[in-house]
């Protein structure tokens, strides 16, 4: 094959096999009907065979273009297809978006997530959970498009976006002498072995989780290092220790687990968003509007209920 097949040829070849009549094809395609056969007779110098058995009186299909005819339509329609997926990716409408988050945000990830969902329902999400750092590095070398952190470093390459914040409390187990009230100082938990997260999945997370034993004057040393809070938690339900946690992690606590808040001032942590500096990818964006969306209901919310 010397020569090759152009979409012209399919477009010209499907209208001719429909009308079975060259002046009809050529004025359905807008063009003069020696050039509509011109561009037959190159097609099946491509082919190598004759596509039409023309006479003074009718033209029809050979078996050759008979059994072309379904082969160019779908080709066609495969084409058409394609690109109409093109540029619904290019417009944020279809395609993938990965959003690596830490696991203490489910909550709020989830939210966003259905909100992002009901929006672009042609999307696929896939997920990715981590420590702090590991969403930050994700995005970093391009492996996730959004990232929901806690408490993050600023980055030259990366953005942080505030979604919500909340308070830390103490989980400690039901049989600690504390669990009696439903307050404790941080200076009660000072002799309890530290569950937490190690500081290495990011640093300035794992800093202002610690800060109201350091505020307290305690020297913070990790007994247990663990990689999720759901871990955290069963290890403090079991009586290996006490923790300090973000709320959101404790609104459904195993037996053997207590929340307590803690004395003083509350020490708050901030859930961010994180994208690649100047990513402005339809789809990227198109999360952030969702996210966004669900932040200003719920601001909305909570404005309402302080005025009743």
């Amino acid at each position: 094959m010397d020569q090759r097949v152009e979409l012209r040829h399919l477009r010209y070849f499907l209208a001719v096999a429909e009308e079975l009549h060259f002046g009809r094809a050529a004025q359905r395609l807008s063009i003069a009907q020696p050039a509509l056969s011109q561009q037959i007779r190159q097609l099946e110098k491509i082919v190598g065979v004759e596509l039409f058995r023309r006479t003074s009186r009718s033209v029809r299909l050979t078996d050759a273009g008979a059994a072309f005819q379904p082969r160019a339509r779908d080709l066609l329609g495969r084409l058409a297809a394609d690109l109409d997926e093109a540029g619904r990716v290019g417009r944020g409408e279809a395609g993938r978006l990965d959003v690596a988050f830490i696991t203490s945000a489910a909550a709020i990830v989830s939210e966003r997530l259905r909100e992002f969902s009901r929006c672009r329902p042609d999307v696929q999400v896939k997920l990715h959970d981590g420590f702090t750092v590991d969403v930050l590095a994700a995005l970093e070398r391009g492996t996730a498009d959004v990232g929901i952190v806690r408490d993050a470093e600023e980055r030259d390459d990366i953005d942080l976006s505030p979604l919500t914040t909340e308070r830390f409390v103490a989980v400690i187990p039901t049989e600690h002498p504390a669990a009696r009230a439903d307050h404790v100082a941080a200076t009660a938990l000072a002799a309890d072995p530290l569950i937490l997260f190690p500081r290495s999945a990011g640093a300035q997370a794992f800093d202002v989780n610690t800060q109201p034993l350091r505020d307290a004057g305690i020297d913070v040393q990790v007994a247990q290092e663990c990689s999720n809070w759901h871990t955290i938690i069963m290890l403090v339900a079991a009586g290996l220790g006490v923790t300090i946690a973000p709320y959101s992690v404790t609104t459904l606590l195993p037996a053997g687990a207590q929340r307590l808040e803690l004395d003083g001032p509350p020490t708050m942590s901030r859930i961010l968003m994180a994208t690649r500096r100047g990513d402005d990818r339809p789809l990227v964006q198109a999360f952030i509007a969702a996210s966004e969306s669900v932040t200003g209901r719920g601001r909305d919310q909570t404005t309402r209920a302080r005025s009743t």
